[in-house]
Formats: structure tokens, C-alpha cells, sequence
């Protein structure tokens, strides 16, 4: 049996479940076995001509720097064993973390999207929010560069170019970060032609960390991408919508289901708990009001 394979159903449990940390891993009781099989393999990771993280397997990589985004968000740069290879990973994929903060004898478990390009050799970098009690964003902010973390590989949605001519991405707070590592590929890719309408939710403007990189998409791909925000608590003289992600705002930027860019279109979901259920309700969800079937709707 290949390595990890036992624990593939509870990765893709515990990936749809939390990307950025914010809420509790869904299988408790997997949490000790894939601890210890963390635990002995960190140490144990043997070298490949494959990128590192090409096929499941836990690795320990080292922290090379970190920059603090804005209050509460720090951007960690991990390097990769060889610095002229990538990570490995797809779109849409994420890093599944393992620690142990305070002498802990269970492991924290918590899965991360990372946020520069796959395709860049030598590191991975994360966007970690740091959430009150949060034990995994508390320690990976109280890392320091030459400090190490183990991770392992956790696949999402299997992207295929130009399968849908237009997909809709919702996200909320820290959930940006598996939308803007699937946009950036996808306006990155020449064969791929598909259409992308981004909308963020969060709660004050500062939280719009990613701003400036979705506004360079922007003037690189006009006409293919567009970035909506929407601001809980906006601050004065504050040009961003201010409110949440509704239905009267998803049909205001041309996001109803009835609409032609949209019928064969893909709604990507990214938030909060409360915030999926609200868009994902198999009837009175506001996805399914604006005549989605639930497979045009994905959840990471």
C-alpha cells in the first residue's frame, strides 16, 4: 500500500472542512495515527528526482522568512529540499501541516493553501491569518526563519482547462488563498480561455491582503477577470461595496445562475462555516435561489 493511503479520505475531510484554520479537524480520532506517522517520517525523508511533493508524503521543510502582511496575516516562506525544482503540486492543492506547539504529545493539524506560483522552484509560501486561540496560526506565526515545519501534499478540485466558460469564486476572509492560487493558474495558463468573476467578503478593508495582487490580474487579463469585494465594516472614505456576500449582491455583478455566461458555468466556495451554509442550502441556500444545481457548486 502506497504511503498515506489509509489517511487519504480523512485529508479530503479535513481540506473541505478548514483551508485556512478556522475551523476544528473532522475526524478526531485519525489525529494520533497520523501524528506518529508524521513523527517518523519528518526526520526520514528521503531524496527524489521528483518534485518533493509530486506524491503524498509528509517532509519537513525549513522556514526561510516571513514578512507580516497587515495585523493579523503573516506571508512564511518554506524552502523546497532542491532549490531548482518545484513543489509538485496542482492547482488547487494545499499542504496539509502537522505540529506540535507547547510540548504537545498530539499533533495540530491544519491544512494551507499556498499563494505563490506552483511553478516557481525552490519554496512554498503560506498566508497564515492569526486567529484568537487558534493553536496552529498561533505557533506558525511564532516561527522564526531556520525553524521547521512537517507538511504533507492534500489534492482539491482535479482543474481542467476550458471545461466551464466561466467560473465564479466566493470567498470569505482567510479563504481567499485556494481562489487566488486557482485564478493566478488559470489566467497564467495560454490554452486556457476561461472567464473568472472573484468576490470577497471580509470584515474591514485591511483584510483585503491580496488586493494588490488580484488588481495586477486585472490589468493583465482584461475582459477575463474581475475581483468584487465586499466589506463587513468598511472604513471612512472606504470605496469597497459595504455588507456582505447576498444574493442581491451575487446578482448585481452578474453572478445569477439564468444568466448566459453562467449556465455551464462553476461556483467555488471558500469561507467561513455560517457563510457556506448560507450560499450552499440544498433549497433555500442562495446559490440554489439563483438556480444553481448542486453540481455546478464546490466547496475546498
Amino acid at each position: 500500500m502506497p504511503p498515506g493511503t489509509v489517511f487519504r479520505p480523512f485529508l479530503r475531510a479535513t481540506h473541505r472542512a478548514n483551508v485556512m484554520g478556522t475551523t476544528q479537524v473532522a475526524v478526531a480520532a485519525a489525529v494520533a495515527g497520523i501524528g506518529a506517522y508524521a513523527w517518523y517520517t519528518r526526520s526520514n525523508s528521503t531524496s527524489s528526482d521528483k518534485p518533493v511533493f509530486s506524491s503524498f508524503g509528509f517532509h519537513t521543510l525549513r522556514l526561510d522568512s516571513t514578512e507580516l502582511i497587515n495585523h493579523n496575516t503573516k506571508k512564511l516562506r518554506f524552502a523546497l529540499p532542491d532549490a531548482t525544482k518545484p513543489s509538485g503540486l496542482p492547482l488547487t492543492s494545499a499542504l496539509l501541516t502537522v505540529a506540535f506547539p507547547s510540548g504537545r504529545w498530539l499533533p495540530v493539524i491544519r491544512p494551507y493553501t499556498p499563494v505563490n506560483d506552483i511553478n516557481e522552484p525552490g519554496y512554498v509560501e503560506l498566508m497564515v491569518k492569526l486567529y484568537p486561540n487558534g493553536k496552529q496560526s498561533t505557533h506558525l506565526h511564532s516561527l522564526q526563519p531556520g525553524d521547521t515545519l512537517t507538511m504533507a501534499p492534500v489534492r482539491g478540485l482535479a482543474w481542467t482547462a476550458n471545461q466551464h466558460p466561466h467560473v465564479a469564486l466566493i470567498a470569505g476572509g482567510a479563504g481567499i488563498s485556494p481562489m487566488y492560487q486557482l485564478a493566478r493558474g488559470i489566467l497564467r495558463d495560454p490554452t486556457d480561455r476561461t472567464r473568472v468573476t472573484l468576490v470577497w467578503g471580509v470584515n474591514t478593508d485591511a483584510d483585503l491582503f491580496l488586493r494588490d495582487e488580484f488588481a495586477a490580474l486585472e490589468r493583465e487579463h482584461p475582459g477575463r477577470f474581475r475581483a468584487v469585494y465586499v466589506v463587513a465594516d468598511p472604513g471612512v472614505g472606504s470605496q469597497h461595496k459595504k455588507g456582505f456576500v447576498t444574493r442581491q449582491l451575487l446578482e448585481g455583478v452578474g453572478l445569477a445562475a439564468g444568466e448566459e455566461q453562467n449556465r455551464d458555468g462553476k461556483v467555488l466556495v471558500c469561507g467561513p462555516p455560517a457563510m457556506e451554509k448560507a450560499l450552499k442550502g440544498k433549497k433555500t441556500g442562495v446559490l440554489a435561489e439563483l438556480g444553481y444545481r448542486p453540481d455546478q457548486v464546490y466547496s475546498f
